[in-house]
């Protein structure tokens, strides 16, 4: 109850301090504009002096501006009723931090770290680094049970929030499939392995749906940083992807993205390629456990983890899998209290287990 109390009385003093101009959620940067502002496409390299970031009109008189930034304020509000849930919820036995690290090109990227409440002095935990998918999530209430048992088995956690992710403001929601957010995805690791208490011999990376095509794209651009790899329903090719999906869909995503550059794979095919994970399997090293369910209705089995494991066995990677028929829920079977969502949790922790050896 304290939860959905604290929820509204957020929404409510977010929407009147809009409209009462309240100087506590206005910005001190103001564009000028009367629309939104273009969203910074950040996997660029680091600009030169003399280049300024671009913000929303806090202060506009349009409503569409306005609409926008309540969106995002309310994106923000929400995510601190999520941290404090799993606080109230797992506070007792994890330790939560939010921080924000850099990635490769400078931009600082929000992150949770999950740990032990009472860690062991001077010992080095091994790591993994978990990935939320879709298409503007975030962390949530679905990643809270992952979270708690492995920091119950002896593993320390970190949580990006890559671009993309809602929640933390309009320039870092924009989307850039498979560049920036797999850019932040190894910054994370890179941020965590020099930290005095991880052992950054032993990080695994876990990713499900996005998050599994992000995981894959990571271990293929950096084949010997990861020990271990979970790849959970993930999408492995982006040009499928953009071929089934709706029509306002497809130009979301091509919009969003400078990599696309406002293009759909028929004007910029290469990009979309590039961006597929199944294109690049001779690339991995890294040992892979790959779980999936048939009667996917978003990332069709057939079409995406049926193809990797081919072309895994046919390229002679070390990897393990396992496909469930017709799983409750689908793509989104991680999410059920089921069987099948229980088996595929033992599976994760024996294969981490492995590798990672808490």
């Amino acid at each position: 109850m304290k939860t959905r109390y604290l929820a509204t009385w957020c929404c409510t003093l977010v929407f009147s301090a809009l409209f009462a101009g309240n100087p506590a959620v206005a910005s001190d940067a103001k564009d000028g504009t009367s629309s939104p502002a273009k969203k910074e496409t950040a996997d660029k390299k680091v600009g030169k002096e003399g280049d300024l970031d671009k913000y929303i009109n806090r202060d506009s008189d349009d409503l569409a501006t306005k609409i926008d930034v309540i969106t995002h304020a309310l994106y923000e509000e929400e995510q601190h009723v999520l941290t404090l849930t799993f606080i109230q919820q797992h506070g007792d036995r994890v330790k939560l931090k939010r921080i924000a690290y850099a990635s490769a090109d400078g931009t600082l990227i929000p992150a949770y770290v999950f740990t032990p409440v009472k860690p062991e002095s001077g010992k080095k935990y091994p790591a993994i680094v978990m990935l939320h998918g879709g298409f503007h999530e975030r962390f949530d209430w679905r990643w809270f049970q992952l979270i708690d048992l492995a920091v119950a088995k002896g593993y320390v956690v970190i949580f990006p929030e890559y671009r993309g992710s809602r929640g933390y403001g309009e320039n870092h929601y924009a989307n850039n499939y498979g560049v920036t957010d797999t850019a932040d995805a190894l910054g994370a690791a890179h941020y965590f392995a020099g930290q005095d208490y991880v052992d950054g011999a032993h990080i695994g990376i876990l990713g499900q749906s996005r998050g599994g095509m992000v995981t894959l794209l990571a271990i293929e651009k950096e084949p010997k940083l990861f020990a271990a790899a979970i790849d959970i329903v993930g999408l492995t090719d982006f040009v499928a992807y953009m071929a089934y999906k709706p029509e306002y869909r497809r130009q979301e995503v091509a919009r969003e993205s400078a990599y696309f550059k406002g293009k759909l794979p028929n004007e910029n095919l290469a990009a979309y390629m590039d961006v597929s994970p199944i294109n690049h399997v001779d690339r991995i090293q890294t040992p892979l456990l790959v779980l999936a369910t048939k009667g996917d209705k978003i990332a069709p089995y057939d079409l995406h983890t049926g193809r990797l494991l081919d072309v895994l066995k046919a390229k002679g990677k070390v990897f393990e899998s396992k496909t469930y028929d017709n799983a409750p829920g689908g793509h989104i079977f991680m999410d059920g209290d089921t069987p099948e969502q229980r088996d595929a949790l033992q599976r994760c922790f024996d294969f981490l287990g492995k590798y990672l050896r808490p």
